[in-house]
């Protein structure tokens, strides 16, 4: 719940008479929980448990019984909206971002929607994100260029988390290309980490995607970026190992990262009889417990 002398206001939270940003919020959640976990929810309706199949709002009882049983262990919630998109269910995605707004104001809401275009287009998507969702934070694709961002920092207590070496596979087809930069052949991400925190970072409101996956690639971008914050993918069902990642990606202070989790947590529940919201609750907890283990 807000503390004393915070209230909400619209789609922000506001602190006597100013706007707390992403960032803010981001850092103040890392603290409040002791957690760099971000919980992802993806909603399969195919995994939910049978007590929840065939309701009209299943998607938004789902994660909103995910979301009540780990607020106490996370530093952001993460809906991918393809999930929600692809069953027809925005209004139960709006429904939950609203949820989240008012019950867990102190956590930020990352919309992982990989936007990426440009002029009015784009302006558009920004409202798509901060207005309809009234999300905290958007993920965005970098490869269209400084026009197809600039009108999400316009939105300057808003986060703009960009893509930059990504957990799958296939991200080396492009993103570990040599871009030549100063006459000096440089991978494409390190480019796009060092373009991201000197040039676009003007208003101190990105962070960047790197892969769980890659801790050497995490490192490398740690050290070119500073305390930019990263949101990293990867562990859980993908398989990254927590120790190497939160090695390779923490801050001098033992933050800086959102380690998102989400199919291991959502579907942790092997059988149907069990709690799933009990089950989603030990696995973040146990997460949780892992990361803190080597962030220190």
């Amino acid at each position: 719940m807000p503390c004393a002398g915070v209230t909400i206001y619209g789609l922000n939270v506001i602190i006597g008479r100013r706007v707390v940003s992403f960032i803010e919020k981001l850092s103040a959640a890392w603290k409040t929980n002791d957690s760099l976990l971000c919980v992802g929810l993806d909603p399969d309706v195919k995994r939910f448990p049978k007590a929840l199949q065939g309701k009209p709002d299943s998607v938004f009882e789902f994660c909103k019984a995910i979301v009540d049983a780990t607020a106490g262990l996370a530093c952001a919630f993460k809906p991918q909206i393809a999930y929600f998109a692809a069953l027809r269910a925005e209004d139960q995605l709006e429904a939950l971002c609203l949820y989240m707004r008012e019950k867990y104001p102190h956590i930020p809401i990352i919309l992982d929607a990989k936007r990426g275009d440009i002029g009015a287009t784009a302006e558009q998507y920004a409202r798509e994100a901060f207005e309809r969702y009234g999300a905290d934070a958007v993920t965005l694709n970098p490869y269209m260029g400084f026009d197809s961002i600039q009108p999400f920092l316009e939105w300057k207590e808003k986060g703009a988390i960009l893509l930059c070496r990504t957990s799958n596979a296939g991200g080396s087809d492009l993103q570990f290309l040599d871009v030549s930069v100063a006459g000096k052949p440089v991978p494409l991400y390190q480019h796009v980490a060092r373009l991201v925190a000197e040039k676009w970072n003007a208003n101190g409101q990105c962070a960047l995607v790197v892969g769980a996956t890659f801790p050497q690639e995490l490192a490398q971008v740690r050290a070119i970026v500073g305390d930019l914050p990263l949101l990293v993918p990867g562990i859980g069902a993908q398989g990254g190992d927590i120790q190497a990642t939160v090695e390779a990606g923490r801050t001098a202070n033992g933050t800086g990262m959102m380690i998102n989790s989400s199919r291991a947590i959502l579907y942790a529940s092997p059988r149907d009889d069990e709690d799933f919201t009990a089950a989603a609750r030990r696995v973040a907890g146990e997460t949780r417990q892992t990361i803190n283990l080597y962030r220190r």
